[in-house]
């Protein structure tokens, strides 16, 4: 059903499409196809693009990859339409839930909390990557593998005091910015905080002038990026931050078996490397809030089994009504969970 009113959409708009990608008309030559991402060239995806186009080339591909970094084609969201309708037939980019609710899962809490568990679910040869193309697939979308960016925690802006790691005692009476979503308000209510949903970008003067009280969804680079406002970071590490290296289903199964093969094996090339940088630059991060002054606390066994134990009883049972027991039963496995 998802897919067939996506196909419907599609003719209402190939037009504003071809308008706002005027350099779509180079993406038809035979061999020429667009590697896009909306981030710039200091993030994760930029460095990870420059890996595989190395690798592409080293494998002497008779594929041109014509690349777009910074977002000049567009934010994350519309990258992630656009390669749905073929128009960027490859992108790295998060899951755009307005397009299928199920893509929440993205954000559901502790499927894992470490790296190395991370790496086992969503890393290379991982089995997150079936589980989510089995979303993807009715977007016309296949996802080649997950980039990570690190862990999500809660942040504490200056003046506040607390330190909450006991959820919900701990949690009564602080205002916490929340990602506008029903999974985000109700992770945090679950938790005992005040929720408020608020967009990204007026988080930071929310916390300057005292709207919230502190930040949620935070991982170690943003609350570095934000330091001069925050006085304690709590690691709760409830959320972990991936994005997926899509390319549109028809343009992919459609190239030659040859081309394929060249452009996996330049993608797995490219991920190795990425999952190992990415847990280097979160954990030089985490070191750069420290040595900025603020406050860095962890859960202990007792109070991250209860924070967990809230999460798997209310938000976990809410995106099973989602995506279904099948898919559940998969993430439960993975995370596992009995």
């Amino acid at each position: 059903m998802i897919k067939n009113k996506l196909k419907k959409l599609s003719s209402t708009i190939a037009i504003a499409l071809s308008v706002s990608l005027p350099v779509a008309e180079s993406a038809l030559a035979k061999n020429d196809f667009i590697l896009a991402q909306s981030y710039p060239t200091d993030h994760i995806f930029h460095a990870s693009s420059e890996k595989f186009m190395e690798s592409l080339e080293k494998q002497n591909s008779k594929m041109n990859v014509e690349y777009h970094p910074g977002g000049d084609l567009g934010d994350w969201s519309s990258q992630f339409e656009q390669a749905m309708q073929g128009a960027i037939p490859m992108t790295m980019t998060f899951g755009a839930s307005e397009f299928d609710r199920r893509l929440d899962l993205s954000w559901l809490g502790y499927v894992v909390d470490d790296w190395d568990s991370a790496r086992k679910a969503y890393g290379p040869g991982g089995p997150m990557l079936d589980v989510y193309n089995t979303i993807l697939e009715d977007l016309d979308l296949i996802a080649l593998g997950m980039i990570p960016t690190g862990f999500g925690s809660i942040a504490i802006r200056k003046g506040v005091g607390k330190v909450p790691t006991n959820f919900p005692e701990d949690a009564k009476g602080i205002k916490m910015r929340v990602v506008p979503s029903p999974l985000g308000i109700n992770r945090f209510k679950s938790w005992g905080f005040s929720a408020v949903p608020m967009p990204y970008g007026e988080l930071y003067t929310g916390l300057q002038l005292g709207a919230v009280d502190g930040r949620s969804f935070g991982p170690a680079v943003e609350i570095w990026q934000m330091r001069d406002v925050l006085e304690t970071y709590v690691l709760t590490k409830d959320y972990f931050e991936h994005a997926f290296w899509l390319v549109n289903k028809d343009w992919w199964e459609n190239l030659p078996d040859a081309e394929r093969a060249k452009m996996q094996k330049a993608v797995d090339e490219s991920l190795a490397w990425t999952w190992s940088e990415a847990q280097n630059i979160d954990e030089g991060y985490l070191t750069k809030v420290k040595e900025a002054g603020i406050k860095v606390v962890e859960l202990n066994e007792k109070e991250l089994a209860k924070a967990k134990a809230a999460l798997y009883e209310q938000e976990w049972s809410t995106m099973e009504s989602l995506v279904g027991p099948k898919i559940m039963a998969k993430v439960k496995n993975i995370a596992g969970i009995n």
